[in-house]
């Protein structure tokens, strides 16, 4: 039986779809597919994660974004929307974007891993990023337990550190972040 044939769009129309859709998509080779939702405590946590980065932040020259921002690996071509992603200085804007709404220049980026994500945001998703030469740091947050992985790029290339407990130091914001204020209230909402 022959496989079903599939369409590829230009990035252009994968931004005019994006224009439109209720619901947010990745792009990578002409391929275009819907992100799932999160849960709850997937939800909790990436604003915990969001609160900690701009709180610490606050009067320097980084801004933190949701998930509502896209992020173009220019290397690779891949579109998607980290749940939360931090850029230092002026933004740079995806040239293929005519817009203006696609970020280039991120340098730290945070993704709270999901049942359904997981491998794929420590797998292919993360080798993606790690193309992108204003990233200094990929953090992934566990959704089921208490563990923050850090990947740091260094000059023999990209290191992984595991925290679960104290705080995850972020050397590329100078930041330090609490394991225990990123786990507040999740899991059910106990406090």
């Amino acid at each position: 039986m022959a496989e079903p044939a599939r369409q590829t769009l230009s990035f252009e129309a994968y931004l005019d779809l994006e224009e439109v859709s209720t619901v947010k998509h990745e792009f990578l080779a002409g391929q275009v597919w819907a992100m799932p939702g999160g849960t709850p405590d997937h939800a909790a946590i990436s604003v915990n994660v969001s609160t900690l980065l701009s709180t610490s932040l606050r009067g320097r020259p980084c801004r933190v974004y949701s998930s509502d921002l896209r992020v173009r690996v220019l290397a690779t071509g891949l579109a998607t929307y980290p749940d939360v992603t931090v850029v230092c200085g002026a933004p740079e804007f995806s040239g293929d974007d005519r817009k203006q709404q696609t970020v280039a220049n991120p340098r730290l980026i945070v993704e709270v891993l999901s049942p359904s994500t997981a491998n794929y945001d420590r797998g292919e998703k993360a080798t993606h990023y790690q193309q992108i030469a204003s990233l200094e740091e990929l953090v992934l947050v566990a959704h089921d337990e208490q563990r923050v992985d850090v990947f740091r790029r260094a000059a023999e290339g990209w290191t992984l550190h595991s925290v679960t407990t104290g705080s995850v130091d972020l050397h590329s914001i100078g930041v330090q972040v609490p394991v225990a204020e990123i786990y507040r209230n999740p899991f059910g909402g106990a406090a």
